[in-house]
């Protein structure tokens, strides 16, 4: 599988410096991660050692600029090493995804101070961060969200719940979407995003949500209830900025699960390609018989242009262009994959598959996470035929 390990480095934007650190993700991952995920999965308890090392690994900071503790390397990189550790346990890489995500909208829209306060700890991993857009009348339409946030003094007052937040038991910082003004027209000029501490009276998990899959980190429900937040924690300062400023958020997220989906996708594959050799049908491995190349030869194809797809969307957003078209094909194409090749995978091992004395299994319950978090395949569709309208408009 040399030839597949090759194509996993390539990478432009940070040369050497890269290709080292994938390659040090992926010793750990080999070393620590793949012997041990299938009990930590089970057991539903949270990889506080595998955390540890990603911390330790300087994982979290790889994107964080030098002056607050960052590498200052590019999204490309990133994108390598969340596949990385995505081929070893998916939910690892979702730990590390609100982290990225809250440090680039803090960096990109925060004001100063905010940004001394906040972003040290985020890159050094001493502050988790979440992401709250969600709520259970608010999913894809993002903008229908029902948590208010009222002025008064020298504070905004939080009224309203969340839902599926990732990291949201253990989080220190929770980037969160609120509405300041409930009849703006349009409905996202109402809309503020603010940097929400748990030690604040009026805030509340509710609960932990049990899955079918994405275990490693919790994913909760959060309850608001004059919740008293400092209105110098207004994400850069002004209101009605709330709406772009998560969107913006969310194509790093997207980059991150995409790569993810890459990461289950290879694992998957290598599962049925070492397991194709082994096992033997009608006097021979099951490898020669045509309907298993044909698989084989389906999802590497695939694979590989998932792959190329997502560092492309990585290297757009490197360089400072408009990225929702690149990264919403990558996150469509590159999640569907994993799907796929994951139930294949499995339909490749037979019987066995399905039994939890493999990864194979795993595989098949995390993928169908990534075709709706971030906005699910049909939301990444409409996002790239609405922007294909507007690079392909004619006049009539």
């Amino acid at each position: 599988m040399a030839g597949v390990s090759d194509v996993r480095e390539i990478l432009s934007g940070d040369g050497e410096v890269g290709v080292e650190i994938v390659r040090n993700v992926r010793r750990w991952v080999d070393d620590k991660v793949v012997p041990n995920a299938n009990e930590l999965e089970h057991s539903g308890e949270f990889p506080s050692e595998l955390h540890q090392d990603m911390i330790d690994l300087g994982i979290y900071s790889i994107t964080f600029p030098e002056q607050y503790g960052g590498l200052a390397l590019s999204f490309e990189t990133y994108s390598a090493v969340i596949e990385e550790i995505a081929r070893g346990w998916m939910g690892l890489a979702g730990i590390i995804n609100t982290s990225v995500i809250d440090g680039w909208v803090i960096d990109t829209h925060g004001t100063p101070d905010q940004k001394d306060r906040f972003l040290p700890g985020l890159a050094s991993g001493a502050i988790q961060g979440a992401f709250t857009i969600t709520e259970p009348n608010a999913g894809s339409d993002a903008q229908a969200i029902r948590t208010s946030a009222k002025r008064d003094g020298d504070d905004y007052v939080l009224n309203g719940n969340k839902l599926f937040v990732t990291n949201g038991d253990r989080a220190g910082l929770f980037l969160t979407m609120a509405k300041t003004d409930s009849t703006a027209q349009p409905r996202h000029r109402g809309i503020s995003a603010f940097l929400v501490q748990p030690e604040s009276e009026g805030f509340q998990v509710a609960r932990v949500i049990d899955k079918l899959g994405y275990k490693g980190p919790q994913t909760a429900e959060l309850f608001f209830e004059d919740l008293r937040v400092p209105a110098g924690d207004l994400l850069g300062g002004e209101e009605g900025l709330g709406f772009k400023q998560m969107l913006s958020g969310l194509e790093i997220g997207r980059i991150n699960v995409a790569s993810r989906g890459v990461g289950v996708a290879q694992a998957a594959f290598d599962a049925a390609i070492v397991y194709a050799q082994q096992r033997e049908t009608f006097g021979k491995p099951i490898a020669e018989h045509q309907a298993i190349q044909l698989k084989l030869a389906d999802m590497a194809t695939n694979i590989r242009a998932a792959r190329l797809l997502t560092r492309d969307a990585a290297r757009t957003k490197d360089a400072g262009r408009r990225a929702d078209l690149d990264v919403g094909m990558a996150k469509l194409f590159a999640t569907e994959v994993a799907v796929e090749a994951s139930l294949e995978s499995m339909r490749i091992h037979g019987g066995v598959g399905y039994t939890t004395e493999l990864n194979v299994e795993r595989y098949y319950r995390d993928a169908p996470l990534m075709v709706v978090a971030e906005g699910t395949s049909e939301i990444q569709k409409t996002v790239i035929a609405r922007r294909l309208l507007e690079l392909y408009r004619i006049d009539t």
